[in-house]
């Protein structure tokens, strides 16, 4: 009689992803994304465990939005477990401004704070901790919020970062779900911190993680599995939208709330668009990987009369707006869409 199979644990299927789907080289430097919450420690303890046999330069680095008093005690717990496994840690903090869209704006700032590191570091390569659930939750969200195909290939193993390309942002851990990381993090003992903004239904990310999931388990109790490879599978749709661009109509009516909003630079105003977009009046030009945009204060005064809203990665012609999220542009108006 044979054995019952057990799931592959949380470090096989790391490694088998980094080799899969080349994320690493022996001796590459990796700025590993840490906040001490329980995925973070994760991937700090897996990638401390595959560098020994891989000569991975290691640093472990945080990032304290100052949103929370809790945050850097948080930081203090990673801090401590990094050293305990012999791999570097640093930290920033950096200044999110209260307001809408809070989480996305607080994941920008921390982006480039890590970029700025891993540069510093001298690392081409950001490891974050998401995980298939992660990549579960962002595709529902994008599909909430009217993405096209190719902004539902969501949270890919590997992708470039917002710097012209010179850092890689890779995710070690995307093809485990939940349980692998509960697992390893019993397994091992590993204490972490969590953060109760996790499950404040505010945030529409934990309304679908506390809700919407659980309920399409219950129809679907394979639907992780089945959400990702759905991502994987509109991989090729989202390459040929960057390769080549995608317009986008918009409504008579929404070109008169955008032409509005940049007339006005509001703050407070959101406004829907095709693609899982959000139009919002910023001051500055952010990447982000959620369905949000971003207009810029320097964009052209005069009226709107563009019908389209164009993704393009090759960046914007001059005077238009930037919509941040591919990147999208919006042409001035004597640029034929």
């Amino acid at each position: 009689m044979s054995r019952p199979s057990h799931p592959p644990t949380l470090l096989t299927i790391a490694r088998r992803t980094i080799v899969d789907e080349s994320l690493l080289a022996p001796g590459d430097a990796v700025l590993l994304a840490v906040s001490g919450g329980r995925d973070s420690m994760a991937l700090l303890h897996v990638m401390s465990l595959l560098a020994k046999k891989n000569a991975y330069r290691l640093l472990a680095f945080g990032v304290d939005h100052g949103l929370r008093p809790e945050a850097a005690r948080e930081l203090d717990l990673a801090e401590s477990f990094s050293r305990e496994l012999g791999v570097p840690f640093g930290r920033a903090s950096v200044d999110v401004a209260p307001g809408g869209n809070l989480q996305a704006r607080a994941r920008d700032a921390r982006y480039l704070a890590l970029e700025d590191a891993a540069a510093a570091f001298g690392a081409s390569v950001i490891a974050t901790a998401h995980h298939a659930d992660d990549r579960a939750e962002t595709f529902l969200l994008r599909l909430l919020q009217g993405s096209h195909a190719a902004g539902l290939a969501v949270l890919p193993a590997k992708a470039p970062a917002a710097n012209e390309g010179k850092i890689t942002r890779i995710r070690p851990l995307i093809r485990a779900n939940r349980e692998s990381i509960d697992a390893h993090i019993t397994r091992h003992v590993i204490a972490f911190a969590n953060d109760p903004s996790n499950a404040n239904p505010r945030f529409a990310r934990a309304r679908v993680r506390h809700e919407v999931l659980p309920l399409l388990r219950t129809m679907s109790p394979k639907i992780i599995e089945q959400l990702c490879g759905l991502a994987d599978e509109l991989a090729p749709c989202s390459e040929a939208a960057n390769a080549r661009g995608h317009a986008y109509p918009l409504s008579r009516a929404t070109q008169l709330a955008l032409a509005e909003l940049r007339r006005t630079q509001s703050g407070t105003a959101r406004i829907q668009l095709p693609g899982g977009l959000v139009a919002m009046a910023d001051r500055t030009h952010v990447w982000s990987e959620t369905a949000e945009a971003t207009l810029s204060e320097t964009a052209s005064t005069r009226p709107l009369k563009t019908d389209h809203i164009r993704c393009s990665p090759y960046g914007c012609a001059p005077g238009s707006m930037v919509l941040v999220k591919g990147l999208f542009s919006w042409p001035a108006p004597e640029v034929k869409t």
